[in-house]
């Protein structure tokens, strides 16, 4: 398994504690906008863990990845999905093949950030 040398330690951290990344990707017109985001696998334990109010590092959890794209004019709105566009997903077994997947869509590791600091509207 990679060691994570490839991503910012704290992005790092969230992914294994199965929190949400986005990052903003280039889109293939200007009236438009393009997010990757990476959604780690949640399991029986995590949930537990949830129940109990603390989040559990998992340094073996898999990740499911979508690359949408939206109308740049509709991202504020309650409308974003009007006239959104899936562009492709990929399901990744651990943080090796994350990086495998993410190079293969020209996505660096640096790229992301956490939603709330997006404009990722998901």
């Amino acid at each position: 398994m990679d060691d994570g040398s490839d991503w910012p330690a704290d992005k790092l951290a969230a992914l294994r504690l199965g929190r949400r990344l986005v990052a903003e990707v280039p889109a293939p017109r200007p009236d438009r906008r393009a997010f990757v985001d990476i959604r780690p696998a949640r399991s029986e334990p995590d949930a537990q863990a949830e129940h109990e109010g603390w989040a559990r590092s998992d340094a073996g959890r898999s990740f499911h990845l979508e690359h949408w794209e939206y109308d740049r004019e509709r991202l504020d709105g309650f409308d974003y999905d009007i006239d959104a566009a899936f562009v492709r997903s990929a399901d990744a077994l651990d943080e090796s093949e994350l990086l495998t997947v993410l190079t293969g869509w020209g996505v660096r590791p640096h790229s992301f950030v956490y939603p709330w600091d997006s404009d990722d509207p998901r």
